[in-house]
């Protein structure tokens, strides 16, 4: 019996792949980097089974080439803005996730991000290396104390709720702006106060982004936000690149509306605005939310399930578009 064929887009821990190649005639893409539209076109014709990272455009012309055997899109985020679900529910195609796993691990770095960018830490790095460090000396590179500072969270899920139960160790105020609000006890736990998006930018002393790419959350973040932040306050966006207009952030960041941004996703990724990359009051990460050993594998695992149990006829435990389910 010939087994389902399934196509990876890019080489992921052991583990995961372990399960496909137990289950699937698999191949797993050899190019070196993120795959072109051009080869990946050609590699899903006929698969059954596509897992796929963020970066990957898995659009109509991606569906529409791998044939209409393909059962299951598997991608390797918790976001799925890349792939083109209307689409593949029309086809009656699952498209899944891989959601909660990462949650720590990006809150972790969202955190690394916000205490890098304000006690200056890569600036710190690149004087040390530079051989320009003489000593202690009163004025060298004053950053921000983040004890005691006001805490803006843009998205209250998951991820914005782990980020929010970090800062109560750092005694900080949080507010909190979300599609909904959260109940009084979440609240009341985290410490956290719903506030409207503009009080949350005028208040805030760090601001950062936990919230998915959508119509409307697109460039939520741009001039006229960035002119309502204080201007000794921080932009962290761990979140979508297109979240924030990275224009706007730029000229924020040159002419002092704001004091400086820790980013690990960008606008165009993976292109970065050039100005971007001169600036010191900016950190930049290379989109690594969710890049510890444990979580990747994690994911891996997750992912690979996935695709196991939608191309064995059964609910995967992660479907985003459950509306496809009334095609089966």
């Amino acid at each position: 019996m010939t087994k389902p064929r399934v196509f990876v887009t890019s080489k992921i821990p052991e583990q995961g792949l372990k399960i496909l190649f137990e289950n699937f005639d698999v191949q797993v893409s050899d190019y070196d980097g993120l795959i072109p539209k051009k080869i990946l076109l050609e590699k899903v014709k006929g698969i059954d089974g596509l897992l796929c990272l963020l970066a990957d455009p898995i659009d109509k012309e991606v569906i529409e080439a791998a044939g209409p055997q393909l059962k299951v899109i598997a991608n390797y985020a918790v976001g799925y803005n890349n792939i083109d679900v209307e689409e593949a529910t029309k086809r009656g195609i699952m498209v899944t996730n891989t959601p909660g796993v990462l949650t720590e691990t990006t809150a972790d770095l969202a955190w690394a991000l916000m205490m890098a960018i304000a006690r200056r830490i890569v600036e710190g790095d690149k004087f040390v290396r530079a051989g320009k460090f003489r000593g202690w000396e009163p004025m060298l590179l004053l950053g921000t104390d983040l004890y005691g500072a006001t805490l803006g969270i843009i998205g209250f899920g998951r991820i914005g709720q782990a980020v929010a139960r970090r800062a109560i160790g750092f005694k900080m105020k949080v507010l909190y702006y979300s599609r909904s609000r959260v109940n009084e006890q979440i609240e009341k736990e985290l410490n956290a106060t719903y506030v409207d998006l503009e009080t949350l930018l005028k208040e805030s002393d760090f601001v950062s982004l936990h919230l998915p790419l959508t119509k409307q959350t697109h460039h939520l973040i741009g001039q006229d936000q960035l002119k309502l932040m204080k201007k000794e306050a921080y932009l962290i966006n761990t979140a979508r690149g297109p979240i924030v207009d990275e224009k706007a952030l730029v000229k924020a960041l040159k002419e002092n509306w704001i004091r400086g941004a820790a980013l690990d996703v960008f606008e165009n990724e993976p292109e970065i605005e050039p100005e971007l990359l001169e600036l010191e009051n900016v950190v930049l990460a290379p989109h690594i939310g969710s890049a510890s050993y444990n979580t990747r594998t994690k994911m891996s695992i997750m992912a690979a399930e996935n695709i196991v149990k939608a191309l064995s006829g059964e609910v995967p435990p992660n479907l985003v578009n459950i509306e496809v389910l009334k095609k089966k």
